[in-house]
């Protein structure tokens, strides 16, 4: 698997980064640290958690469950070959009482972090969600824009003071964004190099197939500031493996536990889900592995964040490294991207 330039961080990792927000629900620790070795075994050097995780569902109860299981796993050796990406959850979460991020909630919560984890430092710190809202997750179609510019900024230097903080007490490497805007990412690039503070240095959106949101202004953005897209949902919650194609609920599925899929489901997703998994069928392709393989066509940085809740699933995401995928593949892409270009 090969190593990449991590935008401007100086951290090289895989092309591919493991999640784990199924590690508390859906996975056993056993089952955590079986992905783990596995992925090891192909190459994979960088993880991505988050203080909220387990979901499926999200609660206070299970809250941090996934970093403990992963910081069991990082207790037994072997930290400095991994790079371990981690959020704080931002405003409205059921997991934290609604409250939004603030210097004193993000020191606290990196601290938390820390112990849990069983590491004295995280390599990049995101900022699960702005607490000024986004388009995100099916929010898309009744979002309103905030418009208190002076005091989002104020809040944003005031959390980017901690940061510099944390960062030189040596508790955190780097930070990064997720489920933001370009809006967002700008304004915090401006502040951070306005004040000598640290950069907002990668961006954690949704990206599949599915949901091009991010090939628009997000894509030139994200070129000319070389933020890599950090890509989760990369298989559409699964729905481009085609386990659900005929609108099933396989038993054990991600969607016996949210039927909707976070609002994936709608009457147009199957269409679209069809003419992909057509195109893999005609290219004789596996549809999840053209689906990771897409990624590396994209103009600008970006890898994709992979998850499974087996390792047959694991093994088959991991293994999408050896695709390329030719212009034919990508020229029928690009028409079924057409035929539906927003399924959800």
């Amino acid at each position: 698997m090969k190593q990449i330039a991590l935008g401007h961080t100086g951290l090289n990792v895989s092309e591919l980064c493991l999640g784990t927000m199924t590690w508390g629900t859906q996975n056993t620790e056993a089952e955590g640290h079986a992905q783990i070795a596995m992925a090891l075994d192909h190459g994979v050097n960088f993880l991505d958690t988050a203080e909220m995780y387990p979901v499926n569902p999200v609660s206070a109860e299970t809250m941090g469950h996934t970093e403990t299981i992963l910081g069991n796993f990082l207790a037994k050796g072997g930290r400095d070959r991994l790079v371990i990406a981690t959020k704080i959850t931002g405003e409205g979460s059921v997991a934290t009482g609604g409250a939004p991020i603030t210097p004193a909630r993000m020191r606290q919560a990196v601290e938390d972090s820390l112990k849990r984890l069983q590491t004295d430092h995280i390599d990049l710190y995101q900022m699960h969600w702005p607490n000024r809202g986004s388009y995100h997750f099916r929010k898309l179609w009744g979002y309103e824009p905030p418009r208190d510019k002076a005091a989002i900024e104020a809040e944003m230097l005031a959390i980017l003071q901690e940061a510099k903080r944390l960062q030189d007490e040596g508790k955190v490497r780097h930070f990064g964004l997720s489920n933001d805007t370009v809006w967002g990412a700008a304004a915090w690039l401006r502040l951070a190099d306005q004040h000598g503070l640290p950069r907002m240095m990668t961006v954690q959106n949704e990206y599949s197939l599915l949901c091009r949101q991010f090939d628009s202004d997000w894509a030139e953005f994200a070129a000319l500031e070389n933020m890599p897209l950090l890509g989760y949902s990369p298989l559409a919650t699964g729905l481009l493996t085609g386990k659900y194609a005929g609108d099933v609920v396989p038993a054990g599925s991600r969607r016996e536990r949210s039927p909707e899929l976070g609002g994936r489901i709608t009457p147009f997703v199957f269409e679209a889900v069809s003419a992909y998994l057509g195109v893999a069928k005609e290219h004789g392709l596996d549809p999840a592995q053209m689906a990771l393989a897409f990624y590396r066509t994209r103009p600008y940085p970006c890898l994709p964040i992979i998850g499974a809740t087996n390792l047959k699933q694991l093994k088959t995401s991991l293994e999408s490294v050896n695709v390329t995928l030719s212009e034919e593949v990508l020229d029928d892409i690009a028409l079924a991207r057409r035929q539906f270009p927003a399924p959800y």
